[in-house]
């Protein structure tokens, strides 16, 4: 069974090395010494890092060779770093033997996950304008090349990395290069560094030949076969398709390999089944809503600020939803952090999609990730402060309810009939009467309902619910754009807690 796991952590391998110039340790590290039992003992790590090291040699020469027919590589602004580079890979590779396994695998496990997040928030790392490949590096440019080709030196050694995502995020963000330029400069590095690490690793530890030849060579083989038809697949697309893809596989892989790595850990922590329990509720309410949202917006030509303001609606439902179904406020809270952590990259791989704008009707470049990150995190916030403290998590629902639907209304009411603006002085001048009344009377009825359906007597509900209305309606009308996100969900839930 490890022979299937070899082949497969050399194929990610490969294909990271020839997309993106990524060591193959990145992706082969991490495979190896999670999936294969062998790799468990006490040197698995530093064998595995050697193997990887290996498949280095042969896959990123390769790779070079297929950026160099193309024109993609930049010697002139490299060359520092390659002799930067260089004599800190031994001393990275013996720090690694002292080291040992536990901080080794785990380093490597969390470093693809990274990678992979980073590919996925940002795709590609091209400058606008990208310095011409005939010029040399001033003052400042061999600065961070004797810098970062130092401490990347060592790194390759320590943790086994050829070092090629930070020779391409240093190459693209802080020397200027143009991204397949930066790709081929760093693996044509890499080939020589992937040696020099290669040998000290075999020279200290002998055995990794002779006991790992059979992993030394499908690895080797596969992955220099895979880093061929990567690389000339890279040479053929755009940056973005680039990253992108690279993204998703290694963010993919990471997660993965995070949650097999720490699975006895994570089922011993109690709040694990609440929060799974929470983002399961969570997803059983709001795909059937958004399948129907789709569906409409499909068919019955709906604008796009009625489909955003219906997208928001279903989520502060659904979360509301949540909350009342969670076992304990730490759960909930919980929960609407990893929506938030979770959305974030998503949105900003979609964003550059011609549809993206249209359907979310962005105000500003990236003002929908940045939005709904503020926006579960205010969920959390809310579930802390009204549960977590004061024991009230009817409240928290309410509250969250109340906001949500309210700001719906008041946008699609006041838009198409929002004929008397608000003169009021300090006011958001773009908001209406009409749709300040929409938001009153929906978020008293939405707090009503929320209060009587857990308990509260009918007599009893009505003056928090309109109190907490009032609150939230005057405070929207004074509160800026995406300011609203905070200061409305405070007010109706500190009315709400004095009231009830």
């Amino acid at each position: 069974m490890e022979y299937v796991w070899y082949v497969v952590a050399s194929l990610l391998a490969g294909v990271g090395t020839g997309l993106a110039g990524l060591s193959a340790a990145t992706v082969m590290v991490p495979l190896l010494f999670v999936l294969c039992p062998s790799f468990a003992g006490e040197t698995g790590a530093y064998q595995a890092t050697a193997i990887a090291l290996a498949s280095d040699i042969l896959g990123s020469a390769i790779t070079t060779t297929t950026y160099i027919r193309h024109g993609n590589i930049d010697l002139r602004r490299g060359g520092v770093m390659l002799a930067c580079i260089l004599p800190m890979c031994a001393v990275g590779s013996y720090a690694s033997w002292l080291v040992g396994n536990v901080v080794l695998g785990s380093f490597t496990l969390f470093l693809t996950l990274c990678i992979g997040i980073r590919f996925l928030v940002r795709p590609d790392t091209t400058k606008d304008e990208p310095a011409p490949r005939d010029r040399g590096l001033d003052a400042r440019g061999v600065a961070i090349s004797v810098f970062f080709g130092l401490t990347i030196g060592f790194g390759t050694g320590f943790v086994g990395s050829g070092g090629g995502m930070m020779m391409l995020v240093v190459f693209t963000a802080l020397l200027g290069m143009e991204l397949k330029a930066a790709v081929g400069t760093s693996t044509f590095i890499m080939t020589f560094t992937a040696l020099i690490a290669s040998v000290s690793h075999i020279a200290i530890h002998p055995a990794i030949v002779w006991d790992r030849w059979d992993a030394l060579l499908v690895c080797m083989a596969v992955s220099s076969a895979t880093s061929l038809y990567s690389a000339r697949f890279a040479n053929r697309v755009d940056n973005r398709t680039v990253g992108l893809a690279t993204g998703g596989i290694l963010t993919g892989l990471g997660l993965t390999l995070l949650i097999l790595h720490y699975w006895p850990a994570i089922v011993c922590v109690p709040v694990l089944p609440g929060v799974l329990l929470c983002l399961g509720r969570l997803v059983e309410y709001i795909i059937p809503c958004l399948v129907v949202l789709l569906l409409v917006r499909r068919f019955l030509n709906v604008p796009s600020y009625v489909f955003r303001k219906l997208l928001h609606v279903v989520a502060f439902t659904c979360v509301s939803l949540m909350i009342l179904a969670a076992d304990s406020w730490v759960s909930a809270a919980l929960a609407s952090c990893v929506v938030a952590i979770a959305v974030y990259p998503v949105l900003a791989w979609l964003e550059d999609e011609p549809w993206y704008g249209s359907l979310f009707v962005q105000k500003s470049p990236g003002e929908i990730k940045r939005s709904m990150v503020m926006l579960f995190a205010m969920f959390a916030l809310v579930v802390a402060a009204a549960w977590g403290v004061f024991g009230r998590p009817e409240l928290a629902a309410a509250a969250i309810l109340m906001w949500g639907t309210g700001d719906g209304a008041a946008a699609l009411v006041g838009i198409p009939f929002g004929r008397h603006k608000v003169g009021l002085r300090l006011a958001d001048g773009k908001k209406s009467w009409e749709g300040s009344a929409a938001m009153l009377m929906v978020s008293f009825a939405c707090g009503l309902a929320v209060l009587m359906a857990c308990g509260h007597a009918p007599a009893r509900a009505v003056i928090p619910a309109l109190a907490g209305s009032v609150a939230g309606t005057a405070v929207e009308l004074f509160s800026h754009s995406e300011l609203d996100t905070v200061t409305v969900p405070i007010a109706i839930l500190a009315v709400l807690l004095v009231l009830c």
